[in-house]
């Protein structure tokens, strides 16, 4: 796989890898911090074969939860339940067919499973989460192009509620979504053609704008992973350029998207490049040791000097200082 194309940035550290091994495995991640102390937080990826792992910000693994074929994975904190204020997880599920749901202790960094919210999806693929007012919103499409939006709601026994907000489809395979609680907006990744942009309020339509398209100088197919960083003011969208192992970027709190660059991941501190990657998570402000922001991508080959030429044993997610990617973007 090339390595990426576009200004280096070095790779910060890295988790421990998956356990699936010599198979295309793990593929997303999210990262949560308590805002009052963010030494205390968590990675949470997918082994795509396998299950969903918890890591702590040093790389480590906390949690396994063997729960199968799970794809993309988002989260949002402060979401209501019988027990208290708890951090919501989805992922999209393709062995269940449906969106995955987890609950989080905030305290203790626990992930219990929920439940599963059954999807009439050729197969549930990118998924995403939101907040539009006080709703907690989960997002997946599929590997026809298809949207479901779904509202999220705990009983008062606890059990799930889910209530479809609208769906809508694109015209080929997507997958990367990321949504805009702030300006309730959505944006969705057309692995073949680019990026769209769509009205989160389901009140607004579905009306999509192309604001980044592929195959270009930008973007090289598969368009892959979406996340958000907020730096101050300024939000950016952080968008997975697969074919040729980079990350284009652009700032987004403006009326127009305004292009900012390309960087990809260069080994440094103990951890390989990043080539093929899938997906991308960000957080801005104080994360662990990064005061200003960190940034996870998903790792196709994690070789650490054992794979053989030309292939791959695991994969893992790498991560990135955010001032590392401000400098080389120079923002």
């Amino acid at each position: 796989m090339l390595v990426g194309v576009g200004v280096p940035v070095p790779a910060g550290g890295e988790t421990a890898a998956v356990a699936t091994r010599n198979a295309d495995a793990a593929d997303d991640a999210e990262i949560w911090v308590d805002a009052a102390n963010p030494q205390h937080g968590v990675i949470i990826g997918t082994d795509k074969q396998a299950g969903l792992y918890v890591y702590g910000l040093d790389g480590r693994v906390r949690a396994f939860l063997p729960e199968g074929r799970l794809n993309n994975v988002d989260l949002r904190a402060g979401f209501p339940t019988p027990q208290g204020p708890r951090v919501l997880v989805a992922a999209s599920d393709r062995g269940r067919m449906g969106a995955a749901l987890y609950l989080m202790d905030p305290a203790t960094l626990e992930v219990r499973p929920w439940g599963v919210v059954p999807l009439d999806l050729a197969e549930p693929y990118g998924l995403c989460m939101a907040r539009l007012g006080e709703d907690f919103i989960v997002i997946v499409n599929g590997t026809d192009g298809q949207v479901r939006q779904v509202r999220i709601e705990a009983g008062p026994d606890g059990t799930i509620r889910a209530t479809e907000q609208r769906r809508f489809g694109l015209a080929s395979q997507t997958e990367g979504c990321v949504a805009d609680d702030a300006r309730s907006l959505l944006y969705i990744g057309e692995e073949a053609k680019g990026v769209w942009r769509y009205p989160l309020d389901p009140a607004a339509g579905a009306q999509g704008e192309l604001i980044a398209a592929a195959p270009s100088d930008r973007l090289k197919p598969d368009v892959e992973g979406l996340t958000l960083l907020r730096d101050g003011p300024a939000t950016y969208l952080i968008v997975s350029s697969q074919g040729d192992s980079a990350f284009a970027v652009w700032r987004v709190d403006g009326v127009q998207p305004d292009y900012a660059g390309r960087f990809s991941v260069v080994g440094a501190n103990g951890a390989d490049p990043v080539t093929g990657t899938d997906g991308v998570a960000a957080l801005g402000g104080p994360v662990g040791a990064f005061p200003e922001g960190l940034v996870v991508m998903q790792d196709d080959s994690d070789t650490a000097g054992e794979a053989p030429a030309g292939g791959r044993v695991g994969q893992n997610f790498k991560w990135v200082d955010w001032r590392e990617v401000r400098k080389a973007l120079s923002r």
